[in-house]
């Protein structure tokens, strides 16, 4: 659907298209505006909305308004005339009403007729999708065109490119400036979905983070670990019907140091993975870049040692690996410790993996292999495993010194190095779910095995 109002007035009109316009300024600060020049002068004066001004309708105004019904640009058109001086504009009324008839645009030419057309905008669904043209291995252009054939005829659809210099978090605090100055913040008005893969849906919802604004994926990335840790549908298809379906649910997110995380942490071996993972590889084997460049990091993981502070008390370790989970599928096998990621229990789950030797040798790296293995079945049967080369445990905060430095990975990027503070925030983000999805009711407890 179309995200723009087109208006028209003659001159004895303007008094009450301003009038029309300051009735329904909230639905009006939720589209793109355009107007004939005078006309659009008059209302921006008097509501502040910014207006697309256009040319006179002396000069052709009405002209490229109809131009802009034939685009698909507008949701409606608005254009009161004087009813005395009709005979001055039929020629140019009836060429634009037939073009809103062949488009089945509404075209609302008195006050009452406009005024419901109005109220009917005011309650559309309006979203803004932060759509990555580079995420994932498809073609960009297919992608975006089935999202439009599936949501545009119930949705509003304001499309928004990532760009290389500013990064999808800007550009959703700026769509969310735009919903909250039109106070719709309701899963039935005004949302935001992002499409891309983990690391551009991380990043719009960072700025969503305790706004109450819901947020819809259509995962198109290589892992799209999110949606599967969350049950969310990867397929371009289900995900955007899954958005139609308006169902909403509340999870829990993250911060470490200054970065947002809906996903998890890694330090050590996971960081290291992620980094060999490049993106010539994941264009080459798609979701295998991960399993490969995981085996070689094996063979060379080095441990560390670390210290872990949890309420002012400090524990050490020496391991080869540390995962900090907020959510996680069951393919983050280091993330599985206890069996199942919960992601709104208003906690972190902590799996690290130690060892007891100075270095580790060919046993230790066979033992690795087979504790993956356990960990990965672990997480289908949900039943925490027991494991001494292991430590799992739940808090809300976690406090990460590494001796040395470890690369420190944030859902699939890498942010620097340690030390890290990571904390929860609990019921942080609200999302489109489908019912049934991973996302169950929960006690929140502090867990310790």
């Amino acid at each position: 659907m179309p995200t723009s109002i087109a208006f028209i007035a003659h001159d004895t009109q303007k008094a009450d298209i301003v009038a029309l316009a300051q009735k329904h300024q909230v639905t009006l600060s939720r589209y793109a505006v355009m107007a004939t020049e005078n006309t659009g002068k008059q209302i921006q004066a008097a509501t502040g909305v910014h207006i697309d001004l256009l040319r006179s309708q002396r000069d052709g105004g009405d002209i490229e308004i109809a131009a802009k019904v034939i685009a698909g640009e507008v949701a409606a058109v608005i254009w009161l005339f004087d009813a005395d001086h009709a005979q001055l504009i039929s020629s140019n009324l009836l060429n634009l009403l037939r073009i809103c008839k062949i488009d089945n645009t509404p075209l609302a030419t008195n006050l009452a007729t406009a005024n419901v057309v109005l109220q009917s905008l005011g309650k559309s669904r309006i979203a803004h999708l932060i759509f990555n043209p580079v995420a994932g291995q498809g073609n960009p252009d297919w992608d975006l065109a089935m999202i439009r054939q599936i949501l545009e005829p119930q949705i509003q659809l304001k499309v928004i490119f990532t760009k290389p210099d500013l990064s999808p978090t800007e550009q959703a605090k700026i769509a969310i400036a735009t919903i909250q100055e039109g106070n719709t913040t309701s899963p039935d008005t005004d949302f935001i979905i992002a499409s891309g893969g983990d690391g551009t849906i991380s990043a719009v919802a960072n700025a969503l983070i305790g706004t109450g604004i819901p947020l819809g994926i259509i995962p198109r990335g290589t892992a799209n670990a999110f949606s599967v840790a969350l049950g969310i549908p990867t397929g371009l298809k289900p995900a955007c019907e899954n958005i139609l379906t308006g169902n909403t649910c509340i999870v829990d997110a993250a911060r470490c140091n200054d970065f947002p995380m809906i996903l998890l942490t890694g330090i050590g071996f996971e960081a290291e993975t992620v980094e060999r993972a490049n993106r010539d590889m994941k264009n080459l084997f798609g979701v295998l870049a991960y399993l490969l460049a995981g085996a070689q990091q094996l063979l060379e993981q080095k441990l560390f040692a670390v210290e872990v502070e949890i309420d002012g008390s400090v524990t050490q370790f020496q391991c080869g690996a540390m995962t900090i989970a907020n959510a996680a599928p069951p393919t983050s096998v280091l993330a599985q410790g206890l069996g199942e990621v919960i992601p709104n229990d208003g906690l972190l789950d902590v799996t690290i993996a130690i060892s007891k030797n100075e270095s580790l040798n060919l046993s230790d790296r066979l033992l690795a292999i087979d504790v993956i293995g356990k960990l990965f079945t672990s997480a289908l049967v949900k039943t925490p495993i027991e494991n001494e080369v292991l430590v799992c445990f739940r808090t809300n905060k976690i406090k990460v010194t590494a001796t040395p430095p470890q690369k420190v990975v944030v859902d699939g990027e890498i942010i620097g190095t340690t030390p890290v503070e990571v904390v929860c925030i609990p019921d942080g983000l609200t999302l489109f779910a489908p019912l049934g999805s991973n996302i169950t009711p929960v006690r929140k407890t502090t867990e310790l095995h």
